[in-house]
């Protein structure tokens, strides 16, 4: 920790570090531990109404009142390693879940259910990590009914191609008359050999604003839209600014999660393309994933999308596992759905 010339612990960081690597120690509070002090050492995400927010590592949010603060710094980034660390289905679910968050979600044994007004399918879908904790038509009936009852269509999440995916759940949701709607790969690479190129005029910012929102693709975006696009540990997004007046010629959204980065909404104006501008955006993006800690980098490309792909693969990206959406047959999705008028935010 940081001591003074008199031998003093200080705090020596303010709401100003916000995105930097730190480590603080904390006095005890609660009384539920021996020790008197605490330590945490992680990126220091944000810093409002007098509490700190730390994201580790491996991704856990700390929550730390700004007074029991005892001592704090800013401290080096960890090395970035050169190769990306091997990583699990589950792992990489759940790391993807994070940062592209629901507004609303319920659990179903260990299935979640999401909801964001219908924002992406992601946010709207079943996640399907585990067993939902009864027989799977009686899953799929709570799905059904959960979803009806916001407006929504059923959607489940499923992957095949990975140790630990769900080939056979697949095959039992389209037996049932589940139609499979889209299908799109994650792919994974190091993170420092994406930093290592070039990224002139990029600029990076904790919010998507006005201009940021202009080139995305997705136009007339709600309240639990932006909500969603600002959920993560530690959110960074990418401008390369246009001709005055005009929106952004590219930009990018990179959500860093312990030793995980997620590239997404890559997106260049037509008039500019073949120029270097997705490159310059992930290469930015990815130095301050780097400055956080990661090593490791995960996106999602569709298979149609043979531009992304090559890109990509020559960025050191390679295929994953893919992932499914599938969405409930018509005739059940008319059926009525109980419900006790309590919804649960996130």
């Amino acid at each position: 920790m940081e001591i003074s010339a008199a031998g003093r612990l200080e705090v020596r960081i303010t709401a100003a570090d916000v995105g930097k690597r730190v480590s603080v120690r904390r006095l005890n509070e609660d009384g539920d531990t021996e020790e008197k002090f605490t330590d945490t050492v992680g990126v220091l995400t944000s810093w409002d109404d007098g509490v700190l927010l730390i994201t580790r590592r491996t991704g856990e949010s700390v929550r730390i009142p700004e007074s029991s603060l005892v001592a704090g710094k800013v401290v080096p980034s960890a090395p970035a390693r050169r190769r990306g660390p091997a990583a699990s289905y589950g792992e990489l679910a759940r790391i993807a879940a994070r940062a592209w968050q629901p507004v609303e979600r319920e659990p179903l044994g260990e299935w979640e259910l999401r909801a964001a007004a219908g924002f992406t399918r992601r946010a709207n879908s079943v996640l399907t990590l585990g067993d939902p904790g009864r027989p799977l038509d009686e899953a799929l009936a709570a799905v059904r009914d959960w979803y009806a009852v916001r407006g929504l269509p059923a959607y489940v999440q499923t992957a095949t191609g990975a140790e630990g995916t769900q080939e056979l759940l697949c095959a039992e949701l389209e037996a049932r008359g589940w139609s499979r709607e889209v299908t799109a790969e994650v792919w994974t690479g190091a993170l420092a050999p994406v930093g290592d190129r070039e990224a002139p005029g990029v600029l990076l910012s904790r919010d998507a604003d006005e201009a940021w929102l202009s080139r995305y693709r997705r136009k007339g975006l709600s309240d639990v839209a932006l909500r969603v696009l600002g959920s993560g540990p530690s959110v960074w997004f990418a401008t390369v600014p246009g001709e005055p007046g005009e929106p952004p010629a590219a930009i990018g959204r990179c959500v860093v999660d312990g030793r995980w980065a997620g590239f997404a909404a890559v997106e260049v104006d037509p008039a500019y393309r073949r120029r270097g501008l997705g490159t310059a955006v992930m290469a930015a993006l990815a130095r301050r994933a780097l400055d956080e800690g990661a090593s490791a980098a995960w996106l999602q490309v569709e298979a149609a999308n043979a531009g992304a792909r090559t890109l990509y693969t020559g960025m050191g990206f390679a295929a994953h596992h893919a992932y499914h959406y599938h969405r409930a047959p018509e005739a059940a999705q008319e059926r009525p759905a109980p419900h006790d008028g309590r919804h649960r935010p996130a």
